[in-house]
């Protein structure tokens, strides 16, 4: 906390654009703390509220973006870099999924509720063609809730801080199982559905070819 505190008095808003930035990019840094330390200066009158809002609002919409932007364009290299880690490999089929799933309401809940999922699903939605306007529209809404609930709890409880930052780190560890739980639920649910469809195809060609012989 001391050195997240020094961080954010040196450089205040570029700061918090920066780290919500590179979280959007899977970069492992502490953008949910930064944000609560953020929020307790503004209570301290050391940031002006706004400008913390918007300064990690858009580093989150603008990290959300190249993310999409490195899907789209990069599809391959990407791939590889997610075959090179288990968890990497993982995350990013959870994404591709969720999308499969909810569309753009997978978009708008991987910002704020299931927020490892993130980054993810920036890449998987840029892979996978998903349509900019929408990407962009359920993004941008999802992470107006992160940065506002985060900002929020470090001005409104800024002198619990660390108390509020432990308990921040416990439910993300949370969240973070849910997603595993959830994301081996919702694959096994695709393969199913996927020998579904493949015995239904065989069965209605099956059926074409007695028809042929008839």
């Amino acid at each position: 906390m001391d050195a997240l505190f020094a961080i954010v008095a040196n450089y205040g808003w570029a700061a918090l654009f920066a780290v919500t930035f590179l979280s959007c990019l899977a970069v492992p840094v502490p953008a949910s703390l930064m944000m609560l330390t953020g929020g307790a200066f503004a209570a301290s009158g050391d940031l002006v509220l706004t400008t913390a809002i918007l300064s990690a609002y858009g580093g989150a919409v603008a990290g959300d973006q190249a993310g999409y932007v490195i899907g789209r364009s990069c599809a391959g290299p990407l791939e590889r870099w997610a075959a090179a880690g288990r968890s990497r490999a993982f995350l990013l089929a959870r994404a591709r999924a969720s999308i499969d799933e909810w569309g753009g309401v997978g978009v708008f809940l991987s910002r704020w509720l299931v927020s490892p999922l993130g980054p993810y699903v920036n890449f998987a939605g840029g892979a996978g063609r998903m349509h900019w306007a929408r990407f962009s529209v359920w993004g941008a809404a999802g992470e107006m809730i992160w940065v506002g609930l985060y900002i929020a709890l470090g001005y409104v409880f800024a002198e619990s801080l660390p108390a509020v930052a432990e308990f921040a780190a416990d439910f993300n560890g949370v969240i973070a199982g849910a997603v595993v739980a959830v994301g081996l639920w919702m694959l096994l649910r695709l393969m199913q559905r996927r020998r579904r469809r493949g015995r239904k195809s065989a069965s209605e060609q099956s059926s074409g070819a007695t028809s042929l012989i008839l």
